[in-house]
C-alpha cells in the first residue's frame, strides 16, 4: 500500500522507515523551499498538540520553530535573546492574565 505524505520530516525518519522494512521516497529541498514546508509543518504540529495536549508535541513545535529561525538567520541563542528582550519589554505569561476589553 502506498501512502502519500508530502511533508517535511525529521532527519532520521527515512532511516526509521527503512529499518521497519518499508521503503520511502525523499528529496532534499533547498533552504527556501524547506522553510515554506516547515511553516506548513508548524501548523501540523500545533494541531497535533491541540488534539491531545501531549508535552512531546510541544517539543515538536519547538524543534520546528528553532529550525525556521535558523533558516531565517537566527540561531537558537539569538532566538533566546530575542525572547528575553521581548519578555523584559512586554512581560511573559506567568500571571495568567486575560484581557476582556479596552476603551478610549
Amino acid at each position: 500500500m502506498v501512502r502519500t505524505h508530502n511533508k517535511a520530516v525529521r532527519d532520521n525518519i527515512p532511516d526509521i522507515i527503512k529499518k521497519s522494512g518499508k521503503t520511502c521516497t525523499i528529496k532534499q529541498l533547498d533552504d527556501m523551499d524547506f522553510l515554506a514546508e516547515l511553516e506548513k509543518k508548524l501548523y501540523e504540529e500545533i494541531n497535533e498538540y491541540m488534539a491531545d495536549r501531549d508535552i512531546e508535541k510541544l517539543a515538536d513545535i519547538l524543534e520546528v520553530i528553532y529550525r525556521i529561525a535558523e533558516l531565517k538567520g537566527y540561531p537558537g541563542k539569538d532566538m533566546e535573546k530575542i525572547r528575553m528582550e521581548k519578555r523584559v519589554k512586554t512581560g511573559c505569561f506567568s500571571r495568567n492574565l486575560y484581557l476582556f476589553e479596552t476603551s478610549d
